[in-house]
This record gives C-alpha cells, structure tokens and sequence, in this order.
C-alpha cells in the first residue's frame, strides 16, 4: 500500500531514514562515491528537506520511499528508496506509477541518479524515461538526469 507520508514527523523521519540509509550505501558502492547527499541526512535534515514524501507499507512495515518536489506541471522526484531486502519485488515501479498517476496528462517527471548506477539508469530507460543530460559533479561523480512526459 502506498500512501503520503508526513515527513514532520520525527517518527516517520526515523523510518524513512531505516530505509535511506541501507538503499543509498548500495548506491554509494555502485557509483564509487560514498558522499553521496541523502547517506548525510538526520531526522532534522529530513524534516526541513520541503519535499513531499509518499511510502510503500509491506504488511505494516515501510519498505520503500519515494519523495518529490513539484512545481506546476513539473514533478521533481528527489528520492526513490528501497530497502535493500525488498529489492527486486516491484516496489520501486509501483512508486513511480503511483507518481506517474499524480503527474495527470501533459505533465513532466524528472529524475536523476549516478551514471554509474547501471540498475537504476536501466530502471528508468524501461520505465520511459528518455535521458536529458549528463553532468560532472565533480571528478568522481558524473549524473544523468531523465525525463518523461506523461501522455
């Protein structure tokens, strides 16, 4: 089940951090870089982050995250987490459709995730998703962002 979550909260900022963390040091070893921003976060970083939050519950239990910013009919997706022992259970695509049906026709959905992050540039080519541009960050780090118009 999917639903909006309040990030406020500092409990749920705690959950949601059980989830970050583990799904974001899998990124850092794939990508070669372990200063990757969200492993930085606390509950109070969370909390001020301004971004909307939505959560996938297994049974009770947030598995997943997906959080967004949206501006008119642009929809910024800042966050998409898994914990690492729900990977590979649909979790992650059932996030982006529930996004992808809140964008609302003519809309835009933009992402962006480390190029050296084969699963999720591989998740985001199949998910529709055209890739906009490629940016160094800084020596060791190169981004790819992604975009997609919902039709």
């Amino acid at each position: 089940m999917i639903e909006k979550i309040d990030i406020t909260d500092p409990r749920i900022a705690k959950e949601v951090l059980g989830i970050q963390i583990p799904s974001y040091k899998v990124e850092a070893e794939l990508i070669r870089f372990e200063e990757l921003p969200p492993l930085k976060d606390n509950v109070e970083t969370l909390r001020d982050c301004g971004e909307t939050f939505y959560g996938y519950y297994l049974g009770g239990e947030l598995c997943g995250a997906i959080a967004i910013k949206r501006e008119a009919d642009i929809i910024d997706i800042h966050r998409l987490m898994v914990h690492p022992k729900h990977f590979r259970k649909g979790l992650a695509k059932e996030l982006l459709r529930y996004i992808e049906g809140l964008a609302g026709r003519g809309c835009a959905i933009v992402v962006a995730t480390g190029t050296q992050n084969a699963p999720a540039v591989s998740f985001y080519k199949q998910s529709g998703f055209a890739e906009n541009e490629v940016f160094l960050v800084e020596e060791r780090l190169s981004i790819t962002s992604f975009k997609k118009r919902i039709r």
